[in-house]
């Protein structure tokens, strides 16, 4: 008989302690996924390359499908898993020009941690010091996955939060970002369950962003906008407490699967 409790298990990987397995296979980050998108492009390199080289306008759920692949085979997937993220992860890099750049890479993975924790914060129960450390230390590999030299990621919180601050105050919105914005938040090609469930995840998008840079993109914020974030987010908590812990981590090993499927297909009959 099928054990749905069993197909919820990560694979064994680079993380041992079973409790914090649990805790980064649980999908809770899910819900931030369009803020750590937003972060990321609102460096204008990192927008000028998305903005020229990828699709958000016809696939953005596939996009971001994707990258949840590569943290969960990075994270908690086996070194094979891992090996197949960041081989796909450098094919689609090898044609975007500065694709490569250190600086702009460890941006794009700082966004993903502080992404996680601040969606557990604000949909789950808050992170200690010590499981806020245990974390980082865990998404170490995405940055050297991305071909961040090790020494420069950040080894504690404190050194992170730094970090963090420091880049907030580089950011500066461009016209591409805009662009892929639209294409993200008002999806036209999209199917239909997804653009149903769009004004959901544009309030929790906008919401959990930091004001400075919810302004630099131009989104209307107000009373009525934070009362409207505040409802949803209640929303959110009230599905997750009801939702069972092993449903929380099944969609970590279903997508480790689609990935080994498709790593397995001969090349020629691969659709991008």
């Amino acid at each position: 008989m099928h054990d749905p409790h069993r197909a919820s298990r990560p694979s064994s990987g680079h993380v041992h302690d079973r409790d914090l397995r649990r805790f980064l296979a649980d999908s809770t980050p899910v819900a931030a996924g369009g803020r750590a998108i937003l972060l990321q492009i609102a460096d204008p390199a990192v927008a000028a390359g998305v903005r020229r080289h990828s699709d958000f306008a016809r696939r953005p759920q596939q996009r971001l499908a994707h990258t949840l692949m590569f943290v969960y085979a990075v994270v908690v997937g086996t070194d094979s898993d891992a090996v197949t993220a960041v081989g796909f992860v450098n094919r689609a890099h090898r044609p975007v020009t500065g694709a490569d750049d250190v600086d702009r890479q460890l941006w794009v993975a700082a966004t993903l941690v502080d992404s996680a924790l601040r969606a557990h914060e604000l949909f789950g129960d808050p992170v200690s010091p010590a499981r806020a450390q245990q974390v980082l230390d865990a998404y170490a590999p995405i940055a050297t996955a991305l071909r961040v030299p090790a020494d420069r990621w950040p080894t504690s919180t404190e050194a992170f939060e730094q970090y963090w601050r420091d880049g907030l105050d580089r950011l500066a919105v461009t016209d591409d970002a805009r662009g892929v914005v639209r294409d993200l938040l008002h999806p036209r090609f999209a199917p239909l369950w997804v653009r149903t469930a769009m004004p959901l995840v544009r309030i929790v998008t906008v919401g959990m962003l930091p004001a400075p840079l919810r302004a630099q993109y131009g989104f209307a914020w107000g009373p009525r906008e934070e009362r409207r974030f505040r409802r949803a987010v209640g929303l959110v908590r009230r599905v997750r407490a009801v939702v069972p812990g092993w449903l929380l981590r099944l969609p970590g090993p279903l997508l480790l699967r689609a990935m080994r499927r498709y790593a397995a297909q001969p090349a020629r009959t691969r659709t991008a």
